[in-house]
């Protein structure tokens, strides 16, 4: 044996398979083999399940978070755009002109964009998305299951229940709406595999070094799940070092595996790193608002939105929107849960498990304790972190979503010792498999995920597909659309990315810093550019209808954003409030505009000159 596998109570047989599967030296049979290839298929099937609406309508997105699907979709074409126009990959002048984008401190996901490269190309910025949500979950379940079945565990049964939760659990088939960059978990596994083969003697140098490589791929595919990981393996490990004393005679190869391991990645992340901290573009911590999303202690035992026992009113308040539902996991799994941890208690991996979910249950709380969308006025621990370099630029809610393969874990570890009990039990083994298999069905039946709604979207206006706007972005000119982009109107991003980034824009939705004087604190997170008073003179009209008072002021500081903005054109697709969108920017301008393309045009040039 060469790494340490957790203590997971088992004897005899389990503990053997266990011990085999964590040196790598066991060699499945035909039989085993087509089990892996069963699990695999059901993982699949899932996969395609959830996302299967999107699939059969070329035409849709996801409802619940189409601002987010339009802002992956452009990262998708600018991770193309780095291959076939040696982009440099950690900033964009194609959104937000003049001042563009720090990608390193938004969502780049270039571990993931680069490779899908030729999808982009030949299928486009859709379909690449469509494929990293899909196959994100597929990988994140097959990876968590040849983690269980040949490290952890050793037994397939217990590893294939184990790793499908972990990836189609309430709060991951939640993310799916939009959020392909944390339902894509495969790295996690990998890091585990990893880091619990650091200590095997003589190989410091080699794990070290690969340790590193899944560090920085998942560096480059979400930052986030990597703090998450990085904290919970550090509990785990720490529990195993002081729990485990036959393991401490590795302490000396781990040590130096892992000082490997940081110094490479390190060295790796350095740069990437510098420019997201410090490069243009860059940002101190998130909003104060956005801090304030936590998990309600209601949620914990309510059922999610996208569960088979749940629906908008199960999940009505209890979570800031349909792709934050991070702690949703029904009261049977709760109860289940908490057995499991009494039941397998002995064991100090176990224990850890619990008392780290607890942790990150806890923390998602965030800075004043809700309950069934009250406050209760019981601060949180998290009032007390949340302020702290790192931790500012986490989402509190997202410390539950750490819970789920927690939970995944432990539910593999349960059904591991309830197959060696039938096992050791001829006599009540019948017994034994009919209780195990009525209380996973009682717990695990509600929260049977269901495929994503989706919404049809208006088609990318001929005037962008043809190409008849690049005369008017000539000589680094951008093309402003109406409304202009933010968090709630990402569809301008759709466009560019199916132009491959060609076309620039103004504006954008992006995390960037907020840059007004009055600012608290200066630089802080805002969602989209500093606003401007065109900006949000249009965006008064999307939400209401009306447009505001048009006053000589008004015209001149018009033109003096459509100047800062270099805009070349302005257009305007289909919207709800068209006409008042159109009749605002024809008074500010004194220009006609010209319908062409499926859109209305306004040459903005002799302004901007």
């Amino acid at each position: 044996m060469t790494t340490p596998e957790p203590d997971v109570p088992s004897d005899g047989p389990a503990a053997a398979s266990s011990a085999q599967g964590a040196s790598g030296d066991a060699r499945p049979s035909r039989s085993g083999k087509w089990a892996d290839l069963a699990a695999v298929l059901s993982f699949v099937v899932l996969g395609f399940w959830v996302t299967g609406r999107l699939w059969l309508d070329p035409g849709s997105d996801v409802r619940d978070n189409q601002s987010d699907q339009s802002q992956f979709e452009w990262m998708m074409a600018h991770g193309a755009r780095v291959v076939t126009h040696f982009a440099y990959p950690f900033h964009s002048d194609q959104m937000n002109v003049p001042d563009g984008v720090n990608l390193m401190a938004n969502t780049s996901v270039l571990s993931i964009s680069l490779p899908l490269t030729p999808i982009t190309l030949l299928f486009g910025p859709r379909a690449a998305f469509l494929v990293f949500l899909t196959l994100g979950m597929i990988a994140t379940a097959t990876a968590w299951y040849f983690l269980l079945s040949r490290v952890l565990i050793g037994t397939q049964g217990p590893a294939w229940l184990g790793a499908g939760f972990c990836a189609y659990a309430p709060a991951m088939v939640s993310h799916a709406n939009g959020h392909p960059n944390i339902v894509s978990q495969f790295v996690v596994p990998l890091i585990i595999w990893r880091t619990l083969r650091l200590g095997e003697p003589g190989r410091w140098l080699r794990n070290g070094v690969l340790l590193a490589l899944v560090i920085v791929w998942q560096a480059f595919l979400n930052l986030e799940i990597l703090l998450m990981t990085a904290i919970g393996l550090g509990v785990v490990v720490g529990v195993l070092a002081l729990g485990r004393p036959e393991l401490r005679s590795r302490i000396r190869p781990f040590l130096a595996g892992l000082a490997v391991a940081a110094g490479v990645s390190g060295l790796l992340l350095a740069y990437p790193l510098y420019v997201q901290f410090f490069g243009p573009g860059a940002y101190s911590g998130l909003s104060r608002l956005i801090r304030g999303y936590s998990s309600d202690l209601a949620s914990f035992v309510a059922y999610s939105r996208e569960s088979l026992a749940g629906s908008p009113r199960t999940a009505a308040g209890l979570a800031k929107n349909p792709t934050e539902e991070n702690s949703f996991f029904g009261w049977a799994l709760v109860v289940l849960v908490i057995a499991l941890v009494w039941w397998m208690r002995r064991s100090v991996v176990v224990l850890a498990l619990a008392a780290l979910g607890l942790l990150f249950a806890v923390l998602s709380l965030g800075r004043e304790v809700r309950f069934d969308n009250r406050g209760t006025g019981v601060p949180g621990p998290w009032a007390a972190l949340e302020n702290l370099p790192i931790l500012h630029s986490v989402v509190p809610t997202r410390w539950a979503l750490a819970i789920t393969p927690i939970v995944g874990l432990l539910l593999a570890f349960g059904a591991q010792r309830a197959h060696e009990l039938a096992r050791s039990h001829p006599a009540a083994r019948g017994q034994i498999r009919f209780v195990t298999a009525t209380v996973l069905v009682m717990a695990l039946l509600p929260i049977v995920p269901t495929p994503l709604p989706v919404a049809h979207l208006d088609p990318v206006p001929t005037f962008v597909t043809s190409g008849a706007w690049r005369p008017y972005v000539t000589g680094g000119r951008s093309v402003v659309t109406l409304p202009l982009p933010d968090t709630t109107y990402a569809e301008p991003l759709r466009w560019s990315a199916e132009t491959r980034l060609d076309m620039p824009l103004a504006r954008g939705y992006f995390l960037g810093p907020d840059t007004r004087p009055n600012a608290d604190p200066p630089k802080v997170a805002l969602f989209g550019a500093t606003p401007r008073p065109t900006s949000s003179f249009f965006s008064t009209i999307r939400r209401t209808g009306a447009v505001p008072p048009i006053t000589p002021q008004a015209r001149v500081k018009a033109v003096d954003d459509l100047r800062f903005w270099r805009a070349g054109v302005v257009i305007l697709g289909p919207q709800e409030h068209e006409a008042a969108l159109r009749r605002g920017m024809t008074e500010l301008t004194g220009i006609q505009p010209v319908f062409t393309g499926g859109a209305w045009v306004w040459d903005v040039r002799p302004l901007t000159d």
